[in-house]
């Protein structure tokens, strides 16, 4: 296993995290399966620490709490060894303020998280989705509470729009708070938004990026074609966030395949190699639904790019930046090649 420095911040984390949700075991998310039960779980959880994964991520609403539940129980005796990542603000409750990221919520859900998971604390709590109500003083004010009672160690966000993030920093730097940490963003070849700004962000506040979603759902393995674009058992055949384009997804894999058959690998190893080239991903999030999906993901470490792969890479992904970010184009070309 590789490890990263998360961010700016002291915290070191493999950089490839488990993730869990898929943990129940019966019943499914719109369309997405859960598909480890209990024994399943502790295999993966097992087999990721021998890898030497140290990272386990989870939320409140994945399978209504019973994910880190199952984890808690899969982490019982080793509790020490490793780092829980944490997700709060999707609705937990009928009520009209059970949701989001006010003062109430954010510490109410942080409580019964701990529970669920059997734990006094909680590494790193991310903000899992934006607030269209809450102000981002309150939100702030929360994080800190958590952190000066010692219940969550680091904080982050996941899925926030770049000013909104840029803010709450600020605004806790300017306040003598903690800032945050991580940022758990969906990234992969297929989708490459994020380099518009958001890299750039993060990078200025020394945000550490956990992706989530790097195989876009299961697209990067190579399983869909055009001549057969629902295989059995694809995940997006019932569960599609339509995060990319697949006619120009298509045409990305093939070049993925080529460069796989050079390095006599997979194509997932491929495209989680690209990801691990990348050095502000700290950690890459990896979701299986069986335990012998584990291996092929860790092929990914010991496939080296070499300046030609990554080209064609680049090249073919490209993002097509959007004005004002394309704007950087007319920057004075001395002052840019003075840059370190």
């Amino acid at each position: 296993m590789k490890y990263s420095q998360l961010g700016n911040s002291g915290l070191i984390v493999s950089r490839f995290a488990t993730g869990t949700m898929l943990f129940g075991g019966e019943g499914d998310f719109y369309g997405l399966k859960y598909s480890l039960d209990q024994s399943a779980a502790d295999e993966l959880v097992t087999r990721s620490i021998d890898f030497g994964i140290n990272i386990f991520d989870t939320a409140n609403m994945y399978n209504a709490g019973q994910s880190e539940i199952m984890l808690g129980k899969a982490l019982k005796g080793r509790r020490s060894s490793v780092l829980i990542s944490d997700k709060i603000s999707f609705r937990a409750g009928s009520e009209a303020f059970n949701a989001g990221i006010s003062y109430k919520h954010i510490i109410e859900q942080c409580e019964i998280s701990l529970r669920r998971l059997g734990t006094d604390c909680i590494d790193i709590l991310s903000l899992h989705t934006d607030d269209p109500v809450t102000p981002i003083e309150e939100t702030a004010k929360a994080l800190e509470h958590l952190q000066q009672q010692g219940k969550i160690r680091y904080a982050g966000m996941s899925n926030w729009p770049v000013w909104k993030t840029a803010a709450i920093i600020q605004l806790q730097k300017d306040r003598g708070y903690s800032p945050l940490v991580s940022a758990q963003m969906h990234y992969s070849l297929l989708n490459r938004e994020l380099d518009a700004e958001f890299v750039s962000m993060a990078k200025h506040f020394g945000l550490g990026m956990m992706v989530w979603s790097p195989l876009s759902s299961g697209f990067l393995t190579g399983k869909y074609t055009r001549s057969n674009p629902k295989p059995e058992e694809g995940r997006l055949n019932s569960f599609d966030l339509n995060l990319f384009d697949r006619e120009k997804a298509y045409d990305v894999v093939d070049v993925v395949r080529d460069i796989a058959a050079r390095h006599n690998t997979s194509p997932t190893a491929v495209s989680l190699a690209w990801l691990l080239s990348k050095s502000y991903c700290s950690a890459i999030i990896i979701g299986v639904s069986k335990i012998s999906q584990l291996q092929d993901n860790f092929n990914a470490l010991s496939v080296e790019l070499d300046s030609e792969d990554l080209e064609r890479l680049e090249k073919i992904t490209a993002l097509r930046i959007p004005y004002p970010a394309s704007f950087s184009a007319f920057n004075d070309p001395v002052l840019s090649a003075a840059k370190v």
